[in-house]
């Protein structure tokens, strides 16, 4: 995407003269970052725009150009666009509003821009955007006020309001940036076209999106498992609300919401979620600034009590570490200290801290070989010179190879001492806690940067088994697989299941469960039924023949006069788990955009009521199968408490597998759900499963190459 950031030449269709226009801002926006190419600004007109003369069509510039801006009413757009295409163009901004924002009308126009912008190979960004900035490049193709400093953020956003603010703010800041780009609505340059050239720029240390949409989850996480393993992506999503939750019919598909779906996708390809925007930039700060940690241990010097134990406190949130310094390192705080000051970690120098014990304190502690990274606080007193501290400071971090980061509390009279510390490149917070919070991330990025390649398997299935079961039910035109159904599937995906039959009369419900052995399980078997519950068609601990019969006969009578409507097949009759069992559930939903989203969590009244879950997309590697279950908070309960034996943790994860093969081979399963699965010391039991099958065309899965 050169000729969208570094053009040669740039035209601007609907300059003008008229101060204040957006095609006259965004010309002076050119002029005043310093572009130094070929400038050509186009005005039906003529005549002189900001110092150049116009021309009065598109075709008197009379060769191709590399860059064209857009700012025209909308239903001149297309014309527009067609003879920019006519001409030769290399990228084209649109920053004209009224497309598929406003009405069906606009909606077509921009998807014959995107067909004509794919047809010829032409980059387009927008429209409805604000434009674009590369601040080292002299670009400034967007109608923003002021031109960002240079840096090593790259940052692009989905809301050409938010681009507006954060221009503002970051001018006021002075946090500088690579690129700047509105996407507007994503016609054809979305997200993950900004990943992957944000990915390969050599401009751009650290990546920073705002999105409200992602248009493409496949291809998004594909660009973002790659990138984050160059350098950190930091995003913030916005729009949470799992809306299409409310038509679901299982606990899945209730909890399964499109914000859980890009949550997922986000931890799965390494990108760094985060929820308010001063946090992003706090986080951009500190990864565009320091080395990242090679551990978790901390060294704190602060000379004010209070905050230090408000950083402590912030550790013992996170994964950060504060260890105790060795003997060599006590010694010699001790002989450059007060009698009463802190030795320990924090090393507090107490309130008549000058600038001298400050160096020598971080000189000290940054030397420990326990020490992976530093927090230096400092708070204002008296006495204290803000601007001898910071140099001291810096000159002794100097000397220590590791990651530093300040707190600097108080704003009054600290200006200097912060140009300093961005000179010496360590990011300032005004608080502790957002200092630790910074470092914290870093650290989980390391660790997750560091981590082996994926582990990505195939179990044996049947696959033609499991297809003729879901044509049968497509073809009878239900939208559900119930129990007596789906466990034809179960047993094609080689899940293990309790031993059971289908009864047709109380009779047969007797002979089979004397073949099972006592005790068993009668559950309703109808098409119809999905939720057993609802009709209490279900008895467990069945222990005679006499209770089996008895309870046949119950179930299938009162679930006659409670849906007339139904058909019934007759009772299920399964064996009993080991009372020792634990209830567990495993699911899956598929999102529009990422594709199937799998669930994980105890059954019964946790996922009822503590909705104790996790979740992570198709295709499950090994590790994420792992990393699901450890997640969740009931996982002690799995493990083991109190003399409890642990369960079988490797079937646990093959059933989660078996279930993410499942989901990825069927497009048609559009929700399914195993529970409970029955899980002991040694097996893990399908015990009941229900699906919910859609005639669609296959829309395929995000491959395991994909992700690696």
């Amino acid at each position: 995407m050169d000729s969208l950031f570094s053009p040669s030449s740039i035209a601007v269709v609907g300059a003008s003269s008229v101060s204040g226009k957006i095609g006259n801002t965004i010309l002076s926006n050119l002029q005043s970052a310093g572009y130094a190419g070929s400038l050509y600004p186009v005005n039906p007109r003529g005549g002189n725009v900001c110092g150049l003369e116009a021309c009065r069509k598109i075709s008197e510039i009379g060769h191709s150009v590399a860059l064209a801006v857009i700012a025209v009413p909308r239903d001149a757009v297309l014309g527009v666009f067609r003879e920019l295409l006519d001409l030769g163009v290399g990228s084209v901004v649109i920053v004209s509003a009224g497309f598929k924002e406003v009405d069906h009308e606009g909606w077509l126009m921009e998807a014959e821009l995107a067909e004509l912008a794919k047809e010829n190979n032409v980059n387009l960004l927008g429209p409805n955007c604000l434009g674009l900035i590369n601040s080292r490049g002299g670009v400034n193709a967007s109608f923003a006020t002021g031109n960002p400093h240079p840096g090593s953020m790259g940052f692009f956003s989905q809301s050409g309001a938010l681009c507006v603010a954060v221009l503002d703010w970051a001018l006021g800041t002075k946090i500088g940036f690579s690129k700047f780009v509105s996407l507007g609505n994503k016609a054809v340059i979305n997200e993950a076209s900004m990943l992957e050239y944000l990915g390969n720029d050599s401009d751009t240390r650290v990546i920073l999106g705002y999105v409200e949409n992602i248009e493409d989850g496949r291809e998004f996480m594909k660009q973002a498992a790659k990138v984050s393993m160059k350098k950190p992506v930091l995003m913030m999503k916005a729009g949470t609300t799992p809306a299409g939750a409310r038509a679901a019919s299982s606990h899945t598909g209730a909890m399964a919401g499109s914000d859980r779906a890009c949550d997922a996708a986000f931890r799965q390809s390494g990108v760094i979620r985060v929820d308010k925007l001063d946090e992003l930039f706090n986080l951009a700060k500190a990864f565009s600034m320091q080395e990242l940690p090679q551990g978790p241990n901390l060294g704190i010097v602060t000379n004010a009590g209070g905050p230090g134990i408000l950083a402590a406190d912030a550790c013992g949130e996170s994964v950060m570490r504060m260890p105790t310094f060795s003997p060599s390192t006590i010694g010699e705080l001790q002989r450059m200290l007060p009698g009463y000051a802190s030795l320990y970690n924090p090393v507090d120098l107490l309130g008549d801290a000058d600038a001298e014990s400050y160096g020598r304190a971080v000189r000290i502690v940054g030397h420990d070989p326990a020490i992976n990274s530093l927090l230096i606080i400092i708070a204002p007193s008296v006495n204290l010179d803000l601007t001898s501290v910071a140099k001291a400071v810096t000159e002794g971090m100097s000397e220590v190879n590791k990651p530093v980061f300040c707190c600097l509390m108080g704003r009054k009279n600290s200006d200097a001492a912060r140009d300093i510390f961005a000179e010496a490149g360590i990011p300032v917070y005004d608080f502790p806690k957002q200092a630790v919070r910074a470092m914290d991330c870093m650290y989980k990025y390391a660790v997750w940067k560091g981590r082996p390649p994926r582990t990505f398997i195939t179990p044996e299935h049947d696959v033609e088994a499991a297809r003729k079961v879901v044509d049968n039910v497509l073809r009878s035109g239900r939208a559900e697989l119930v129990e007596f159904q789906a466990r034809d599937i179960v047993t094609a995906y080689g899940l293990p299941t309790p031993e059971a039959d289908l009864a047709r009369s109380g009779d047969e419900a007797v002979s089979i469960a004397e073949q099972l052995g006592y005790p068993v399980v009668l559950k309703i078997a109808s098409p119809e039924i999905s939720h057993k519950s609802d009709v209490n068609g279900v008895r467990v601990g069945l222990n005679s023949a006499e209770e089996v019969r008895a309870a046949f006969w119950d179930i299938t009578a009162r679930t006659q006069r409670l849906r007339p409507d139904a058909y019934i097949a007759g009772c299920l009759v399964q064996q009993m788990a080991s009372p020792e069992s634990r209830e567990v559930i495993v699911g899956f939903r598929r999102d529009k955009q990422f594709g199937p989203l799998l669930m994980f969590g105890l059954g019964g009244v946790y996922v009822e009521i503590l909705k104790d879950i996790s979740f992570r997309l198709a295709p499950l590697s090994v590790e994420d199968a792992g990393d699901m279950v450890r997640e969740i908070r009931s996982y002690m309960l799995l493990k083991g408490v109190k003399g409890g034996e642990p369960v079988d943790f490797e079937a646990i994860t093959d059933v989660l597998i078996r279930m993410s093969c499942l989901a990825s081979d069927f497009p048609e399963i559009y929700e399914a759900e195993f529970n409970p699965v029955l899980v002991s010391s040694d097996e893990a039991l399908v015990a009941d499963a229900r699906m919910t099958v859609v005639d669609i065309s296959a829309e395929g899965s995000i491959q395991p190459d994909e992700l690696e």
